[in-house]
């Protein structure tokens, strides 16, 4: 199950879109005339005059779910989800419609909401991106539902903008955080695919805020992109690398040393074994023994004669 929050300013152009699919079904709505698209959009459009200085009160959230929950994914099931979804995220008290679509192969639907509640005040949509992450995550707990395995399983084929270029961002700072060891390095591999990095400073300090990212006619704050893409997350994962990579070297230096202290006490042995080489049997010579015993009894019949 996952969420995208989407805001606009034409209740015509969204419930259109919406409405008109090929075999797109109503599956309900709060707040509104469901005779037809127009009576919808007429419905929108009259409550939102109430709070005219908001700019876009057009709120759309398409929900989809792994097509491996499919077999359970009613109809009635879809709506019970949509609408706890809306609950838990603080969407209350407004118009709405849910519709689902069958133009892909993984279920889905899509809410429509006015941002411009019953009372004509504004729904406020502060941290809603974590919030989004946080309810989709504690349904699909609650339910029994598949967990995807992050961005990667995304068909980037088949995305608009700014999707794609988002995507595409995602992907280079992944591939960037797996070597960079320092923010020279990590905005150096971002240029080289055509992504500026930019910082937010506190006021008029150096304490850097937050972080984002920008391609072409795009940008996107780190966390938009991914939760992982805040400056702290990815300060903490450069400072990571810079000291695995610290020690990597240091390690090198002592395997290095170690292996040069064996190599020299080798040569030692092996050069103290050749100053150390006793005589063999084959040194051994008769003649020069029989000599010397010839010359010890010649001495001693010497000693003989003088004694008588």
């Amino acid at each position: 199950m996952i969420g995208k929050i989407i805001k606009g300013k034409s209740f015509k152009g969204c419930i259109s879109y919406i409405l008109d699919k090929e075999n797109a079904k109503l599956l309900g709505g709060e707040g509104v005339l469901l005779n037809n698209t127009n009576s919808i959009i007429n419905s929108f459009y009259m409550q939102s005059l109430m709070n005219p200085s908001l700019a876009k009160s057009v709120g759309h959230i398409p929900l989809s779910y792994s097509k491996d929950d499919a077999p359970k994914l009613t109809d009635a099931f879809m709506l019970k989800l949509a609408k706890e979804y809306l609950q838990a995220m603080g969407i209350e008290n407004t118009q709405y419609i849910i519709v689902r679509h069958s133009d892909r192969e993984h279920p889905h639907c899509h809410i429509v909401f006015n941002r411009v509640d019953n009372n004509g005040k504004t729904i406020s949509d502060k941290n809603d991106h974590f919030r989004n992450e946080k309810v989709t995550k504690t349904l699909k707990e609650k339910y029994g539902l598949t967990f995807g395995t992050g961005k990667e399983k995304v068909k980037t084929h088949r995305l608009k903008e700014p999707d794609k270029t988002k995507y595409e961002i995602h992907k280079t700072i992944q591939t960037a955080l797996k070597s960079a060891k320092n923010w020279n390095q990590f905005r150096d591999t971002l240029n080289k695919s055509g992504i500026e990095l930019k910082f937010k400073y506190k006021g008029q300090s150096n304490e850097i805020q937050g972080i984002s990212f920008a391609k072409g006619d795009y940008s996107f704050k780190g966390s938009e992109i991914d939760r992982q893409f805040s400056y702290s997350k990815i300060d903490y994962q450069l400072q990571k690398n810079s000291r695995e990579q610290s020690q990597e070297i240091s390690q090198t230096k002592l395997d290095y040393s170690f292996n040069q202290s064996s190599a020299l006490e080798n040569a030692g042995s092996i050069l103290g074994g050749l100053f150390d080489i006793q005589p063999s049997s084959s040194d051994y010579d008769s003649d020069r023994e029989e000599y010397l015993l010839q010359q010890q009894l010649k001495k001693k019949k010497k000693r003989k004669g003088l004694k008588m």
